[in-house]
């Protein structure tokens, strides 16, 4: 298994998923992307992923649905939610669903790769606790 968490970014704005792809290719971790979330479930169904970035604010699918759903297929894997307008309602109930962490854009590339590397740790305890292979698709 890679020390590296394999990642999905999530987001409506094509520019903004492709640049932090890109960025967290530099970093060394394998990343992917989808511009809504039937996009997502589609590409969760089909690949192992350790976390997944969120938008909150998505047409068809906004990032609380979403992560519902996924939560229901793998109930593994971390997300981080970012999104551009902050809503305490909204955090409170992804954070109830699961959501390792809440950011808000514009992000700190330092912040952003540090909740990726927790989030990751996590999944690996968790992992470890419950004698699972921490890339299990949660099928």
């Amino acid at each position: 298994m890679t020390s590296r968490p394999r990642v999905l970014i999530v987001d409506d704005e094509e520019r903004f998923r492709n640049t932090m792809c890109k960025l967290l290719t530099l970093h060394g971790i394998t990343a992917a992307t989808a511009g809504s979330g039937p996009e997502a479930l589609k590409e969760l169904e089909e690949n192992p992923y350790d976390l997944v970035i969120l938008d909150v604010r998505m047409p068809e699918m906004g990032g609380v649905q979403l992560l519902s759903e996924i939560r229901k297929a793998d109930s593994d894997i971390e997300a981080i939610i970012m999104t551009g307008y902050a809503s305490v309602d909204t955090a409170k109930e992804l954070m109830k669903l699961g959501a390792y962490d809440y950011m808000l854009k514009p992000y700190k590339v330092e912040d952003l790769l540090e909740k990726i590397e927790a989030a990751f740790d996590r999944k690996l305890a968790r992992a470890r606790l419950t004698g699972r292979d921490a890339r299990s698709e949660g099928k």
